[in-house]
């Protein structure tokens, strides 16, 4: 089975064990397992409509988002990072809202970490490793 699938023993061992019930395993019912897992192991909803509306009031006063962080958190309101408030402003301008107009300082973009491209470009007029002259050689 495992050439078959061209899948680790493990991963069909742990599929198994996962699954199984008192009539063995069944595929429907542990699909219907794994697209309920999936479901629910994000956060899209971790904080509802009226804490999102009380950080808006806040971020619109002219608050950073590490202000509101540490306020909500102080007053024991709503512990939540000023990352994901970023993300909810940042998300919200995608959105053709108007809530990171009222951040204090706007970037003009954010870094995107692990993108893979090379953002510098290259040289122009470069000159190879290979096509120097030999003399550097004996330095």
């Amino acid at each position: 089975m495992v050439d078959a699938l061209k899948v680790h023993k493990s991963t069909i061992s742990r599929e198994l064990r996962r699954n199984v019930g008192e009539r063995g395993w069944r595929p429907k019912q542990a699909q219907e397992k794994y697209v309920t897992h999936r479901l629910a192991c994000h956060n899209a909803n971790k904080f509802p409509p009226e804490d999102w509306a009380q950080v808006d009031v806040l971020i619109r006063d002219k608050l950073s988002p590490e202000q509101v962080s540490s306020r909500m958190v102080m007053e024991k309101t709503l512990k939540i990072s000023h990352e994901t408030i970023y993300m909810h402003v940042y998300n919200d301008k995608r959105a053709k809202g108007d809530l990171w107009l009222h951040l204090n300082s706007q970037k003009r973009y954010r870094k995107r970490y692990g993108s893979g491209q090379e953002r510098s470009g290259t040289l122009k007029n470069r000159i190879s490793i290979d096509d120097r002259p030999k003399i550097i050689l004996s330095r």
